[in-house]
């Protein structure tokens, strides 16, 4: 068991908000930097090198205790990546979240469905976000997705997916969660498609930063936020609490502190009733289609 913490962890605290190419490349260059140091003339090009290097230089772990801790963590988690191929499981989903494209979406996921190398929970999360996004646009073809995923991944019914979309679906949900229902989130993904994005693997932001860009700016909708009582803010804003019944992500997370970097003048506080993850998302997702069912069996 490793405990991270970013008050006593200086690498951890520098390194939380990073992905996971810019951990690595932090890591290979504090290990460059004692190669240095010591002379040493080993070639380092692998997760695995750096392991192996920090393995055979004890004086190395007195000088930086928490790197090696944090060498051997990116080495276990880059052989989960290499064996589920969640780099192009990843890839596909920010496809999914940000970008149109109906035609190749389906024929992404329909590959990663029927590769053995990709997780049930996997495939699930990938059918479940073609779901959403293309619910109306191919009813036809999510049908096929949906009978796929139960052929290859049997310990996930059909009826999760469907409970999903009747829990979120598009009639469910109000704002604009894939910018193409407000002219100006319009022009903005327009904007991005032209210019490209620096990384595929970090492109989509969550529903939260366009409440913050919104509140920043004074432009949150009385429609969607309503006030409670009689009040009206006429002093700008200095402290402002989010929270979500249901539960907040480490993505929200880290898209409030990359907020607050900004300096804008208003500090963004985060909560939520738990922490998400899928495995935590989808575990509700099943309790709360239990709880219907139990409901409507009830004579």
């Amino acid at each position: 068991e490793i405990v991270l913490s970013s008050e006593q962890d200086a690498f951890f605290r520098g390194n939380m908000y990073k992905n996971f190419g810019e951990i690595g490349m932090n890591i290979k260059s504090m290990v460059d930097e004692f190669q240095q140091v010591a002379k040493s003339n080993q070639n380092i090009q692998t997760i695995e090198d750096m392991a192996k290097f920090v393995d055979n230089y004890p004086e190395y772990r007195k000088m930086h205790g928490n790197i090696s801790k944090h060498v051997t963590l990116v080495a276990e988690m880059s052989k989960i990546v290499e064996e589920r191929k969640l780099m192009l499981v990843s890839e596909t989903e920010q496809e999914l979240a940000c970008n149109g494209g109906q035609g190749a979406a389906f024929e992404a996921v329909t590959n990663l469905i029927n590769d053995e190398s990709v997780s049930d929970i996997d495939r699930l999360r990938l059918v479940m976000l073609y779901a959403l996004r293309y619910e109306k646009e191919s009813p036809v073809q999510l049908m096929q997705l949906i009978n796929k995923l139960s052929s290859k991944s049997p310990k996930y019914k059909t009826g999760l997916v469907k409970f999903l979309l009747k829990q979120a679906g598009i009639d469910k949900r109000t704002g604009d969660l894939y910018g193409n229902r407000d002219l100006l989130n319009i022009a903005r993904n327009m904007a991005r498609g032209l210019k490209g994005v620096e990384n595929v693997y970090t492109q989509h932001q969550p529903l939260l930063f366009q409440t913050m860009e919104s509140i920043t700016k004074g432009r949150l909708r009385d429609v969607d936020y309503p006030i409670l009582g009689n009040h009206f803010q006429q002093s700008r804003l200095q402290d402002v609490v989010l929270f979500i019944v249901g539960g907040t992500t480490f993505e929200e997370s880290r898209s409030v502190a990359l907020q607050n970097a900004t300096n804008s003048g208003i500090r963004f506080i985060l909560g939520g009733t738990t922490i998400l993850n899928s495995k935590r998302f989808l575990k509700d997702l099943e309790e709360a289609q239990r709880l219907v069912r139990s409901s409507t069996t009830v004579v």
